[in-house]
């Protein structure tokens, strides 16, 4: 027998700045900033659809916040499905002064063809919006 993994629930970003971080991720991608306790005490996290980003202090304990062995920041490749048109994210972006890394570029997703634009985080990591043709 083997086990079926449905979706994620939450990865983690080690970042340099917390709240630089959860603001960029509120008026960047539009997700929700959500303060919540734990062992470790206060964590921020940012929240959109089912799913959350937990951000964690690259400066903390490794083995008290179960992290990897070498926890860096501005490696990470993070992409995220938007319904809106990929010319109202690079508006959204253009207003916001994010400049746009690349794209729109074509792609392929875990449903099949997309198309991506990406940028960098305030700790440099890529991030690609993309969206699927309508149906």
């Amino acid at each position: 027998m083997s086990i079926v993994i449905d979706r994620f629930d939450h990865i983690v970003l080690n970042v340099k700045d917390v709240e630089t971080s959860a603001a960029w991720y509120e008026s960047v991608l539009g997700m929700r900033r959500e303060d919540f306790e734990s062992r470790t005490g206060k964590r921020v996290s940012v929240r959109f659809g089912q799913q959350k980003i937990n951000l964690r202090p690259i400066d903390t304990d490794t083995v008290a916040w179960f992290t990897g062995v070498h926890p860096t920041t501005g490696s990470d490749d993070l992409c995220f499905i938007t319904h809106n048109t990929l010319e109202s994210v690079i508006a959204h972006w253009i207003a916001h002064h994010v400049p746009i890394e690349a794209g729109p570029a074509a792609r392929t997703g875990a449903l099949g063809p997309m198309t991506s634009v990406y940028c960098r985080d305030p700790d440099g990591n890529l991030i690609e919006v993309a969206a699927y043709p309508a149906h």
